[in-house]
């Protein structure tokens, strides 16, 4: 009895951990869609060619993002990871809109944005069924969030109704609901505006934090074939923390992204030219094993 209780107990937790994953379902008798489902939430896949592009190293961080994603378009709500600069908040929202074939538009706000602006920015968004993501939206003036807040609420609003077609700031509009307008923050800046309290309530937040980047390089570098992956992650991320606190911020801002590149571009030749700068008289082998 005990055995069986324990063995039903690890098929309950297996079963947990698979349904907190992205799931492809497909069912020809009964719709041509495919499904990807994450939980309870459930989206259609968008079947749209964005090339063979690199993806995101998934983390428990990378996870937990996701489900409020999706969490956030089951609800035909938006999405609104903030947290500090670095922490992937723009790049896991793309990465999710890879996973679900979707084309993300990413749009860098500034203070100089207008109603007007973001309205045309709105109506290709409603019309093509594209998904957008507003970078540093907190940094648009609190006048303009006000108005932006209605015109998103319109949106979601007519794709909660299962519309194929809405009035939009006078303009007779095609919809396809499966667009989604996503926002990232920064708090802890100078000059960013508090968002107004029907604007937050649009959007599902998730607070994002600095990843673990040994892990990401690792995963990485195992990837492209490097046998010894770990110790060679956690000599680049010690690298590129000495550069962060003893250098400026300008050349190796976004250690995570340069991280990722490094590998890619280059592959083993530009490993091995990294090592061979930083111990010039130390053999590969013996570097692995310190």
């Amino acid at each position: 009895m005990h055995k069986c209780g324990y063995g039903q107990r690890m098929r309950e937790l297996l079963t947990r951990a698979s349904l907190a994953q992205l799931r492809y379902y497909y069912e020809p008798l009964s719709s041509a869609d495919i499904d990807v489902r994450m939980i309870t939430a459930s989206s259609k896949y968008g079947f749209e060619y964005l090339g063979n592009s690199f993806r995101l190293v998934v983390t428990q961080l990378t996870d937990r993002c996701y489900r409020t994603l999706m969490g956030a378009l089951q609800l035909n709500l938006g999405g609104a990871p903030e947290g500090p600069a670095g922490t992937g908040k723009t790049e896991t929202t793309k990465d999710l809109a890879k996973a679900l074939a979707k084309q993300c538009v990413v749009f860098n706000c500034s203070d100089g944005l207008d109603y007007i602006a973001m309205g045309q920015f709105f109506k290709g968004l409603a019309a093509s069924g594209a998904w957008s993501c507003f970078d540093e939206f907190n940094r648009i003036d609190l006048e303009v969030l006000s108005v932006i807040a209605q015109q998103i609420l319109t949106i979601q609003r007519a794709s909660a109704q299962g519309l194929t077609h809405f009035v939009f700031e006078g303009t007779d509009l095609s919809l396809d609901k499966s667009c989604a307008v996503f926002i990232t923050m920064n708090p802890g800046y100078a000059g960013r505006s508090e968002l107004p309290d029907n604007l937050k309530a649009l959007f599902r937040p998730c607070a994002m934090m600095v990843p673990d980047y040994a892990m990401i390089g690792e995963i990485s570098l195992m990837s492209f074939g490097f046998s010894h992956a770990r110790p060679l992650a956690r000599k680049i991320v010690q690298t590129y923390t000495l550069c962060s606190e003893q250098l400026s911020s300008q050349d190796h801002y976004g250690a995570q992204r340069s991280l990722l590149i490094l590998p890619s571009r280059k592959g083993t030749s530009l490993i091995q030219a990294f090592f061979s700068c930083i111990r010039p008289h130390v053999r590969r082998g013996e570097m692995l094993d310190s």
